[in-house]
């Protein structure tokens, strides 16, 4: 098992930009691939970005792609989010996911670990 604590959120103007970040601990972090997920009030927790435990492979959910960039740092025990020109549909708790897989996964089911969240407002 493994901890997940998500940070970096808030309030944020519409067109601006945040940097959410995921420090894991608990079990070895650098092979497994990691997520990122988000649900907004009313809806179902939607995939949000993925990437592979190398960090050399990485997936985006169309509403974010060009915008929203994973990263990760192994050394670390850390995965990124960093999220640019955000909108106002971007409004959601966004959470940090771990998987045993070692490669890209995007369905939730795939993942068997989750942290807390971290709320993401953009205002108009």
């Amino acid at each position: 098992q493994v901890q997940l604590a998500e940070s970096g959120g808030g309030l944020v103007q519409a067109g601006g930009s945040l940097r959410l970040s995921c420090a894991a601990s608990g079990r070895t972090f650098s092979p497994y691939a990691m997520g990122w997920f988000r649900q907004a009030p009313g809806k179902e927790r939607e995939f949000v970005a993925t990437i592979s435990g190398s960090g050399g492979t990485t997936y985006y959910a169309d509403s974010v792609k060009g915008r929203f960039t994973i990263s990760r740092d192994n050394a670390k025990n850390t995965v990124y989010l960093q999220m640019n020109r955000l909108k106002p549909e971007d409004t959601a708790v966004y959470y940090c996911a771990a998987s045993w897989a070692l490669s890209i996964v995007i369905a939730t089911g795939d993942y068997s670990d989750w942290g807390r969240g971290t709320q993401v407002t953009v205002s108009s």
